[in-house]
């Protein structure tokens, strides 16, 4: 063998090997895939995803599938170059960098416990969603989430007090319970009502002077509710909080007569709050593309998000735009009966 080939194959060997080394190598990207879809008006694992109990319900059909977005790789088990590679030219598939779902700031403990809590709430906000549509009164309360250490508020409250009243006046209202603390001059003493447990007792507090120069306590809260029956949701290890309107329209279909799909397979995804706005997600590619291969032929889609799902939205998928709960309902209601509008995303 000469020179010339002997040193032409120990370059390519060379070559090669640093190739592989290299696709083995770890890197700081997240795979986004198409993750499982949950009907919620079904049964997972044998157990009804939503169960009421306390208030008549009806028999339901077709399906109103909750959508999720799988990830591979984070800062406990990164990505190696080539896995990356394979997914940047998968259309179904986005490759984003780490600190897009695990910024700095946050270990990974942290995120999976916010993801929880966004589920909590978001089931919260569904249902209370639910029953506003349908003239069901709630009850609002206001929870303590956390005290800002170093504040008049610190060592006063504890996570889960409920503020029943500020000053002698009741309240369930969060920015009531804020213009009330505002209402007051810096230095000045604020007299709470607090249910903590099945005790309810008096708390004062000192104010501070915040940012804007109105007075602070320093205690962030949340809203909560008690609603008349109880809704159960179950759907296992899915977190975050975009199901919220899917979860709200399971509930819906349960507590009225009739079935609001007409037998369809719907899928859909969105954030709903309590007033039943409905917001914007993430990987909505990735959403539509797991509905459609779950059977789904109709998607309803955050008007927020309608520009981007046009761009990439999957054959036999018809997408349906909504920015509210009722916007949702009515649509399910034209889609149903063949008559009346049915918003759709415009084409881009």
């Amino acid at each position: 063998m000469s020179r010339r080939a002997l040193t032409l194959m120990v370059a390519g060997f060379l070559t090669l090997a640093l190739a592989v080394v290299g696709a083995m190598l770890p890197v700081p990207y997240v795979v986004l895939s198409p993750g499982p879809t949950e009907n919620t008006i079904g049964v997972v694992k044998g157990k009804p995803v939503i169960t009421i109990s306390g208030h008549e319900t009806y028999p339901v059909t077709g399906s109103l599938s909750l959508v999720t977005v799988a990830y591979q790789g984070g800062p406990d088990n990164r990505l190696d170059l080539l896995t990356a590679l394979r997914g940047w030219l998968n259309p179904t598939i986005a490759v984003v960098p780490e600190e897009a779902l695990f910024p700095r700031t946050s270990s990974a403990k942290q995120i999976e416990e916010q993801n929880t809590q966004e589920m909590t709430d978001s089931q919260q906000s569904a249902t209370a969603a639910a029953l506003a549509a349908l003239k069901i009164p709630v009850q609002k309360t206001v929870i303590v989430a956390q005290t800002d250490p170093g504040t008049p508020a610190d060592g006063k409250f504890k996570p889960g007090d409920e503020i029943t009243a500020v000053d002698g006046a009741a309240t369930g209202d969060l920015d009531a319970v804020a213009a009330a603390v505002r209402g007051h001059k810096p230095g000045e003493q604020v007299r709470f009502t607090v249910r903590r447990a099945s005790t309810t007792s008096e708390v004062t507090v000192g104010t501070a002077k915040a940012k804007d120069g109105k007075a602070m306590v320093g205690v962030r809260m949340r809203a909560d509710y008690r609603f008349p029956f109880k809704v159960d949701i179950s759907v296992g290890d899915v977190g975050g909080p975009s199901a919220g309107l899917m979860f709200s329209l399971g509930i819906y279909d349960k507590l009225t007569p009739g079935s609001i799909t007409g037998g369809k397979s719907v899928a859909g995804t969105g954030t709903i709050d309590p007033a039943g706005n409905v917001g914007a997600i993430g990987g909505i590619e990735q959403k539509m593309a797991g509905a459609r291969a779950a059977g789904a032929t109709v998607f309803l889609t955050p008007a927020e998000n309608c520009a981007d799902a046009v761009k990439a939205v999957p054959k036999g998928l018809r997408l349906v735009k909504v920015a509210t709960f009722t916007d949702a309902v009515k649509a399910l209601d034209s889609l149903r009966s063949g008559s009346g509008p049915v918003p759709a995303c415009p084409a881009a």
